[in-house]
């Protein structure tokens, strides 16, 4: 079972607003992070520009994300898929895979035990959630798709080939702009073509790995099972903003919000890091990384917001030329903190204390109650709801 909550941050509002019912929504101003599927029948995307948005939609009432809903809606979400089935697998805060095979004499056949979880999101959470049925992942996620908004669809085995083949090649996982386009000049454009395509055709166009990939998922061979997450392998934060909306002070002051994120889930989760990265996007699209790996392991704040100033210096030159759209950073190569020894020497209790009051003051006041000094303008991006560590 793929489960996949509809339009999620934009029906949250809906559902805590119901003057937004029925009504376009675009969650976020700069940048759209959602939208109902009322503003996505008016051309309004993920990502997209918040100018272009309106005008593709002027209709649409614009509102302030509020990650706290999200995540607290999240979290009940996944309550109920843990009471569905033992063998949940997280893909993000509002998508799981669920292995409902053997359940028969608990909750019934795997439509009734979908059923019974529709129907339990939309009662206790007060949410729209789409599922999708199959023998493997990759189907079940193209079901869920399919059936979206506020759909379940169960593809029988006997019915694989006449749903899957049908669907345009887009529908594959790994089939981007650039494959597509391969795939076409090809004369490919369902995922039945690629089903009877030669492998031979396929690899010299796509290349070993993404050729015989297709096929396989062409021909619904995935024998990827259910598997609870592994822990993160390493810890990071996120932000996108408008072109030119950053000046090299705000910069830095969403790099320390980052650092201050990412640092603090570190020394949540016990772990000190060995590397740090700092991702870049540009007004061009292309992505560059740039990586710091220290002489032992820390967890300290100070220290890594340091590395993360001189990694972004280094990638000033792009940043002037190019423009930036987005500034990632993500801490590697973790460790546990009782197995290592730490690089710098400062005092982990005091560390510790000082996150418990931070932890306190924003439990009693909100998420925004404390923050660095330079960050009071706002300037720090939005704190993303993700999955626990």
């Amino acid at each position: 079972m793929h489960a996949d909550l509809d339009a999620f941050y934009a029906s949250v509002e809906q559902r805590d607003n119901p003057g937004l019912r029925g009504k376009p929504v675009i969650v976020g101003g700069g940048v759209v992070l959602a939208c109902s599927y009322e503003a996505k029948a008016r051309g309004v995307r993920t990502a997209m520009n918040g100018r272009a948005a309106k005008q593709a939609c002027p209709e649409a009432i614009v509102v302030a994300p509020r990650m706290e809903a999200y995540t607290e809606a999240s979290r009940a979400v996944y309550e109920i898929f843990a009471d569905t089935s033992p063998l949940v697998e997280a893909i993000s805060i509002d998508e799981a895979f669920l292995d409902v095979a053997g359940l028969e004499h608990i909750f019934g056949t795997p439509r009734e035990v979908a059923v019974k979880l529709r129907r339990e999101v939309l009662e206790k959470v007060g949410l729209p959630i789409s599922v999708g049925l199959a023998r493997t992942k990759f189907l079940a996620k193209v079901a869920s798709g399919a059936c979206k908004p506020d759909g379940l669809l169960v593809v029988e085995e006997e019915g694989e080939t006449a749903f899957l083949h049908p669907l345009p090649i887009e529908r594959l996982w790994g089939v981007g702009r650039v494959t597509s386009e391969k795939l076409h000049a090809m004369g490919i454009r369902t995922v039945g073509e690629i089903a009877s395509c030669r492998e031979e055709s396929l690899v010299a166009a796509l290349g070993q790995s993404a050729g015989l990939r297709l096929l396989d998922l062409a021909n619904n061979r995935d024998p990827r099972r259910v598997k609870p997450r592994d822990p993160r392998s390493s810890i990071g934060a996120q932000s996108a903003f408008q072109l030119g909306s950053r000046s090299t002070g705000e910069i830095d002051s969403l790099a320390a919000a980052l650092v201050d994120r990412s640092a603090r889930r570190l020394r949540a989760a016990e772990r000190v890091c060995r590397t740090v990265s700092v991702g870049f996007r540009f007004g061009d699209f292309s992505r560059a990384s740039r990586s710091h790996s220290f002489r032992g392991t820390t967890a300290q704040t100070e220290t890594i917001l340091s590395a993360v100033r001189k990694l972004i210096t280094s990638a000033r030159p792009l940043i002037e030329s190019k423009g930036m759209t987005l500034l990632s950073v993500s801490l590697e190569n973790l460790d546990e903190t009782d197995t290592v020894q730490m690089e710098f020497a400062f005092d982990e209790g005091e560390s510790a204390a000082l996150d418990a009051a931070v932890d306190e003051v924003r439990e009693r006041y909100g998420a925004d109650a404390i923050t660095r000094a330079s960050l009071v303008d706002g300037k720090g991006g939005l704190t993303v709801p993700m999955l626990p560590d």
